[in-house]
């Protein structure tokens, strides 16, 4: 039977990674998909991994219909076997129920694949929608991790490396970006609750003692 299946994780845990080996494995079989995506960092029409691999994709426009978009790609002759959706939590819910759609009156398997929070650990509200509809949801095995070494549960914005945590939801940045810039970092509850950066925490670690110590 044709699942929604919703792939999650925090940022720098391999989602598009995956999202790509799936493409991969199906198009090496003869099967050919539909990929969608929205605001990937390698810029309109892309699905990218970080480990530099990348290919064309559907840039869902705000308010596309997907499930239209594909009865009209499909009524022209043209071949569908599946569907990858990347970047998933910037889908409107409304365009998650498309999706959903799609799998029950086309048969087609729709992997989706996006972050569930946001930098306010506040859900998404496509990652919200997808939640309450996928068949399954897959947590990736691949951990990506805090600073401190600990298990990455939370996506922190930072500017200058200073977690910010008020500002629009969507804000397009990446895990390496240059100073000034907007960027993500990933952190465990712990230091995302205490604003805790990796830049700050070296910070910390080189400013002088409170109290001055004594000799003995």
């Amino acid at each position: 039977m044709p699942e929604l299946v919703f792939f999650s994780g925090t940022m720098d845990c391999g989602k598009s990674t995956l999202a790509l080996q799936i493409e991969h494995n199906r198009s090496a079989r003869g099967l050919v998909g539909m990929i969608f995506t929205r605001n990937d960092r390698a810029g309109e029409g892309k699905l990218s991994s970080r480990l530099g691999l990348v290919t064309d994709a559907v840039e869902v426009a705000e308010a596309q219909d997907l499930y239209a978009y594909l009865v009209d790609h499909l009524s022209q002759g043209r071949r569908a076997d599946y569907v990858i959706a990347d970047e998933a939590q910037f889908l409107a819910p409304a365009q998650i129920d498309q999706l959903a759609r799609v799998v029950d009156d086309l048969g087609l398997d729709v992997y989706a694949f996006g972050i569930t929070t946001d930098f306010r650990s506040k859900l998404f509200p496509g990652s919200q929608r997808l939640v309450e509809l996928a068949d399954r949801v897959e947590v990736l095995q691949v951990e990506a991790l805090c600073w401190c070494g600990a298990r990455a549960t939370h996506n922190a914005r930072t500017i200058d490396g200073e977690m910010v945590v008020e500002g629009a939801q969507v804000v397009v940045g990446d895990v390496n970006h240059s100073a000034g810039e907007v960027g993500y970092e990933v952190l465990c509850r712990r230091h995302h609750r205490r604003r805790m950066t990796a830049a700050s925490a070296r910070a910390a670690a080189l400013s002088p003692d409170v109290l001055p110590v004594s000799p003995a």
